[in-house]
């Protein structure tokens, strides 16, 4: 890793964390507990260094359950820490990755980066900066074995179109909320700022960037997109977290000169959440910058936010 003399990081703190990186985290919901603590407590090439919450008791009970730290304030938690783990609603992420980034930390972001294109414009540009190395936690890309397939596809040509789905029942009509339900960011932005960021990041390395963007509302939250791609490709995402529950589903197809192709079945989330850490590590001890990382997801960012606009406009 390289520092700015100019900037405000102190090398000498980074200076003996050789190859095992302190990691912290900021957060403490469900996906906290479930995906990002167990699979930095697992994570064999770094150390789980400890906990920051916006609830100081869920952050205590998360900590001592991993017997790791607990940090009443995040700034501290930066300065003992070389990487940081996101685990925060998109415009409480943003800011604070800002921060950490400026403290000299690694980025391991959630998704989407933020919900407007200043703020997830103003982390890139941070982590660029100050030099630290940056990935944004989109799971299709580090989950086995989508991770595999879409590099596969990504070295095919000749690509016609694809279309995608992403129905997540996490506010079903018909029956109870899912465990994520408790959330107010996911309950205002809905599926196309949640769920939205996955199917993109299937179609762009693929179909390549989004050159034109149109979409319409559907019934509950659905959003239907139609994007024209820098290969010539076009490609459709539809995307809700409303679906009823026998609708629910994921899938992606695509199809070209080579043939139909399907994105295959996933799981071991926490498995990947250890795979996009040892992304992040990698591009901090090589210098060079993961594509999936901070500037891709203010590049997802500013689709998803043309894409609001004109479902607001109708």
């Amino acid at each position: 890793m390289s520092y700015d003399l100019n900037s405000s990081v102190d090398p000498a703190r980074h200076a003996d964390a050789g190859s095992r990186l302190r990691v912290g985290l900021l957060g403490t919901g469900p996906w906290a507990r479930r995906t990002h603590a167990p699979a930095l407590a697992a994570h064999a090439g770094s150390d789980f260094a400890g906990v920051w919450g916006r609830r100081p008791e869920a952050a205590a009970e998360l900590a001592r359950t991993h017997g790791v730290k607990v940090y009443e304030d995040p700034d501290a938690l930066f300065a003992d820490c070389d990487a940081v783990a996101f685990a925060l609603p998109p415009d409480v992420q943003a800011p604070l990755a800002v921060r950490a980034a400026a403290a000299g930390c690694h980025l391991l972001l959630d998704k989407p980066v933020a919900t407007t294109v200043a703020e997830a414009r103003a982390v890139a540009d941070a982590a660029a900066r100050h030099d630290v190395a940056s990935v944004v936690f989109l799971t299709l890309r580090f989950a086995e074995p989508t991770a595999a397939w879409v590099e596969e596809q990504a070295g095919r040509s000749g690509w016609f179109t694809a279309s995608a789905h992403w129905l997540g029942a996490v506010f079903p009509p018909d029956g109870g909320p899912s465990p994520y339900a408790d959330s107010p960011w996911r309950k205002t932005k809905g599926g196309l700022w949640d769920v939205g960021p996955h199917a993109l990041s299937v179609l762009i390395p693929v179909l390549g960037d989004v050159t034109a963007v149109s979409a319409t509302r559907g019934p509950s939250d659905v959003v239907q997109l139609a994007l024209r791609h820098s290969s010539g490709a076009a490609s459709t995402a539809v995307l809700s977290l409303g679906a009823p529950r026998a609708a629910a589903g994921v899938g992606l197809e695509l199809r070209g000169a080579e043939g139909v192709f399907a994105l295959p079945d996933w799981s071991d989330v926490p498995g990947a959440y250890g795979r996009a850490l040892d992304a992040l590590l990698a591009a901090a001890r090589t210098g060079r910058p993961d594509p999936r990382g901070a500037e891709f997801g203010a590049r997802l960012t500013e689709i998803l936010a043309e894409a609001e606009r004109l479902t607001a406009a109708v």
